[in-house]
């Protein structure tokens, strides 16, 4: 495969192990994006939005997001949704994986599979 691979996530995540370990397996290069450590524009999160729905970016079933007050809660949408994720990047759903532009939003053995024309047993 010659597409740039890449996943972002947050390095200790357990979901994030999991993804990378599958990606290992599989002898599938990457490159890693810590978007706990280094950051992630608005930019970034407006094209993965636009990819893949705000929803299924905002990671609401997490503690960051269950702690915030509920009027950050309140009357999400995009706008608010990029705002809290650039704020707090643990709230935004783990990991992301970047195939030459094409993203998928968390980890699943089989979807994982899928992208790279893989066969699970």
């Amino acid at each position: 495969m010659d597409k740039r691979v890449t996943i972002h996530g947050i390095k200790a995540c357990d979901t994030m192990k999991k993804a990378r370990a599958w990606l290992d397996s599989h002898g599938i290069a990457y490159g890693f994006h810590d978007y706990k450590a280094s950051g992630i524009g608005p930019e970034v999160l407006e094209s993965w939005c636009q990819a893949l729905g705000w929803e299924a970016l905002l990671n609401r079933s997490g503690t960051t997001f269950r702690k915030l007050p509920e009027s950050d809660k309140a009357d999400l949408n995009q706008a608010k949704a990029i705002a809290l994720m650039v704020a707090q990047p643990s709230m935004i759903k783990r990991p992301v994986l970047d195939v030459g532009g094409t993203l998928v939003a968390g980890f699943r053995p089989e979807v994982y599979a899928g992208v790279f024309g893989r066969v699970e047993p």
